[in-house]
């Protein structure tokens, strides 16, 4: 009864002994198992059969009685079966069919008191530090109560800035050097303008300098300012225009002041007018040729002077010439300071919504990374508890499902379960080729530790388990941080991309998870 191959390279499989009555038995069940599912299918087709004749029958029953009866009970009944049809078939698309979510307009609405009050007391309901954002509020209320109208002059280092407030305010004290980036803080200077009226003149670290907080705090001053002043000292640069978009963009009044005019001819000076002007028109900023002057600040110059003696090296100051800035300045804030309040007092709101976004941003984070570590260690103590070699984290869905859901909440993110159970699915196609790999560095990260000795397979698959699980959490929150919604392919897809960096990035921390696990249940034993 026994058969062996000839040739054992040719058909290794052929050269076992086959057992003739095994297969002949083989044989006779798996032809009573086409018997019973060709009976099973028959008895399934004559129940169908009779199903369709029993609603067939009822159906024209009910419709001869309908056409019997008033009109009104026929189009009532018609209507109600239509409805429940067409309900029947929304609920079986929402169940089904994953829509995407509606994206925000990519234009906001300008923010309100009432928008970033309610903002700020639900997030500090939830736990975030909402300080610098209160701090931007009680800010603007003091700078309303006091009723002054604050003038920022924002530019480039070494553009003349200190030198222009200087010019405006003879006997202010401001400090002013040869080399760039002399102002390291906003200093403010009171001076009245044409009607009496107090001004306060607000001198801001200049940009593009050495420190970028700088370039923040005086990107921040001027927001908080009723009208910017952007000084510059010649045609714009790339920055420059940049700069003075997002203050347009803003809603900004601002007056574009070339200072150091004295350097150029008057056909220089007019050429680089022009220019200025054409830089607003393309940067969709309201031409008034009174929005755009030419100054000098004055200061002092070097002189040669030739005498019987020889020549004599002396300091003269040069005259201001700063009327235009003046006018334009006059001419803005007569024009209405309730406007001015209004344009002031939502850039505010914007700022302090901006700096509530950035601590939501560090709190999801501590938050997520919270939620992900727990996650994980849930991972690590049901694996040691029960090791099966061979399959992978994902199998622990009720762990890897409340992970999602948390993280999703904290995005403000509502995924229906369907979308949450397809991430996973996805997630764990890509698992198989990701647990060699998550095996190895388990391996390699548990040999690290002195005196662990001999590192026994269960620990290994352990910290290869936390280590995906590692993984998962932090590519969907890379993925909810970056688009905002739980698209499952998405998040899959940035999973298997990123899987190798993730596991190298917590593997140390898993593997201290296992060990504490570990010796504590030696303990407890």
């Amino acid at each position: 009864m026994y058969r062996f191959a000839r040739d054992r390279r040719a058909c290794p499989a052929a050269f076992y002994p086959i057992d003739f009555r095994a297969v002949l038995r083989l044989m006779k069940l798996d032809r009573f198992i086409r018997i019973a599912i060709g009976v099973l299918l028959a008895l399934v087709f004559v129940i169908a059969i009779a199903a369709l004749v029993f609603i067939t029958e009822s159906a024209l029953n009910v419709w001869a009685r309908l056409l019997e009866g008033p009109r009104w009970l026929l189009y009532g009944y018609v209507m109600i079966m239509a409805s429940l049809v067409v309900i029947a078939i929304w609920l079986v698309i929402r169940l089904v069919v994953r829509r995407k979510p509606r994206r925000e307009a990519a234009t906001p609405k300008p923010m309100s008191r009432e928008d970033i009050e309610r903002r700020l007391a639900d997030a500090d309901r939830a736990g975030v530090e909402v300080a610098a954002a209160q701090s931007e509020l009680r800010e603007l209320a003091a700078r309303q109560a006091s009723g002054t109208v604050h003038l920022c002059f924002f530019g480039e280092i070494s553009t003349g800035k200190s030198s222009l407030i200087k010019a405006l305010v003879p006997e202010a004290e401001v400090r002013i050097d040869a080399v760039g980036g002399s102002t390291r803080e906003i200093r403010h200077y009171r001076w009245r303008d044409a009607e009496g009226a107090g001004l306060l003149l607000t001198d801001v670290p200049g940009t593009a300098g050495t420190d970028p907080a700088l370039d923040r705090v005086a990107a921040e001053e001027a927001r908080r300012a009723h009208v910017v002043l952007f000084v510059s000292d010649g045609d714009l640069t790339r920055a420059e225009k940049d700069a003075l978009r997002w203050l347009l963009d803003l809603g900004k009044p601002v007056i574009l002041v070339m200072n150091k005019s004295d350097r150029y001819t008057a056909a220089e000076q007019a050429l680089l007018m022009q220019r200025l002007i054409d830089h607003l028109m393309d940067l969709g900023g309201a031409v008034d040729r009174d929005r755009v002057v030419a100054v000098s600040a004055g200061g002092e110059t070097e002189v040669i002077e030739q005498r019987e003696g020889g020549e004599t090296r002396t300091r003269r100051r040069r005259p201001a010439d700063i009327g235009v800035l003046v006018v334009a300045i006059n001419r803005l804030v007569e024009r209405g300071v309730v406007e001015l309040d209004a344009r002031r007092d939502r850039a505010v709101f914007q700022l302090a919504a901006e700096k509530l976004a950035e601590a939501e941003a560090r709190y999801r984070q501590q938050r997520s990374e919270q939620i992900v570590r727990s996650a994980t260690r849930k991972a690590v103590i049901g694996s040691l508890a029960a090791v099966s070699p061979g399959t992978d984290v994902i199998i622990q869905g009720y762990i890897a499902t409340t992970m999602t859901k948390e993280l999703c909440g904290l995005y403000d993110v509502a995924p229906r379960d369907l979308d949450v159970e397809e991430f996973l699915s996805l997630s764990q196609s890509r698992v198989g080729r990701a647990l060699p790999l998550a095996l190895a560095v388990a391996g390699n990260a548990l040999k690290a530790f002195p005196g662990l000795g001999t590192v026994a397979g269960g620990l290994v698959h352990a910290v290869a388990y936390g280590l995906i699980f590692d993984a998962l959490g932090r590519s969907l929150t890379q993925t909810l941080t970056r688009y905002g919604e739980l698209d499952p392919a998405l998040a899959a897809r940035e999973f298997e991309e990123n899987i190798g960096e993730h596991i190298e990035a917590g593997v140390r921390k898993v593997a201290e998870m296992a060990l504490e696990q570990e010796s504590g249940s030696g303990r407890g034993d």
